[in-house]
């Protein structure tokens, strides 16, 4: 059996339009080493399938195909499923609409890590690109992209604080650090049903540091439209705001567990709370009741009280009344 260096999560589902040269980009690549596609195709309902077996063909030696007899309905699960069946010790990720622009861009990230064993991943620059795959200029659309600006060293501490990221999906190479189970990767499905990214970055974080390249090696396709069927046109349909504030807390619940909280836990679980509180005063309904209790128990109760005893009501007056007072102050 060969060494496995990289096993590539490619994971794709109704990409009949993109995935043949999203996969290409990544049978293309040329390495030093010999490395495994594991392809997670969560049952398409359009030609996505038959472009797979054609390319696979193609390159018998490094393709498995993970054919989904049913939709997940969680494209996470598609993802934690296909990422356990790697057997690389680094894992490199894709989805089915983006691609690869660097026909080295494995080998020049394996080796940096290779040599610099201090850092647990790395990523890289990457440009974004419309649906008919022509590179995106609008300065409004780029400023979304700029979530993933930065520059070398990015540290659990920059994850929690900085408000940006080390690079987005299709730009990070790791270190394979699932099969040692040291935490349980399962809330990579169980926290949402779509991100995923973000407990991947968690993940890692925690346990060391990512180096951040400039260099440009793959296109992020960013699309946004009422039919879609990817993340961004599909959030269109989604309380965004909520989402964010139960997947932090979820996030933060495991991290608890796992390495325990830091003193900047209080300080976005408390935001998290006053934006549930400011839904609720502009829309006192019972949805946003809902939220504001989650955000209250949680983040307010055990992590910002330290489960000393407080009232909902009088705890969210009082926050009020800061707000008032601080804003005459102003």
């Amino acid at each position: 059996m060969k060494d496995i260096i990289l096993s590539v999560v490619f994971i794709t589902y109704n990409h009949e339009k993109y995935v043949e040269k999203a996969l290409r980009s990544v049978c293309e690549q040329e390495t030093d080493f010999d490395y495994e596609v594991v392809v997670g195709e969560d049952c398409s309902t359009d030609s996505t399938r038959e472009i797979l077996r054609r390319v696979a063909e193609e390159y018998p030696d490094k393709v498995r195909l993970l054919f989904r007899e049913k939709n997940f309905g969680r494209p996470t699960l598609n993802v934690y499923n296909t990422t356990i069946e790697c057997r690389g010790r680094y894992l490199a990720y894709l989805e089915g609409d983006d691609y690869w622009t660097d026909m080295h861009k494995l080998q020049k990230q394996v080796d940096y890590l290779e040599e610099h064993p201090e850092y647990i991943a790395c990523t890289h620059a990457c440009m974004m690109i419309d649906e008919k795959g022509e590179r995106i200029e609008d300065e409004k659309l780029l400023e979304i992209g700029s979530l993933y600006n930065w520059s070398g060293d990015f540290t659990y501490d920059d994850f929690k604080k900085s408000g940006k990221w080390p690079g987005h999906y299709a730009t990070l190479v790791s270190r394979n650090i699932y099969p040692q189970k040291k935490y349980d990767y399962t809330i990579l499905y169980r926290a949402h049903d779509f991100v995923d990214d973000a407990l991947i970055l968690l993940f890692l974080l925690i346990q060391g540091k990512i180096y951040r390249m400039d260099e440009t090696m793959s296109a992020w396709r960013y699309v946004k439209k009422p039919s879609g069927t990817n993340w961004n046109s599909l959030a269109m349909k989604r309380d965004l705001i909520k989402d964010d504030c139960y997947l932090n807390t979820t996030m933060t619940k495991w991290v608890e567990e796992a390495v325990g909280l830091t003193d900047h836990a209080a300080i976005r679980c408390k935001k998290d709370y006053l934006t549930a509180l400011n839904l609720f005063l502009h829309k006192p309904d019972k949805d946003n009741y809902r939220f504001l209790k989650d955000m209250f128990e949680y983040n307010i109760v055990h992590v910002v009280r330290k489960d000393k005893r407080t009232n909902l009501a009088c705890y969210s007056a009082l926050s009020v009344f800061k707000r008032l007072m601080e804003g005459k102050r102003k």
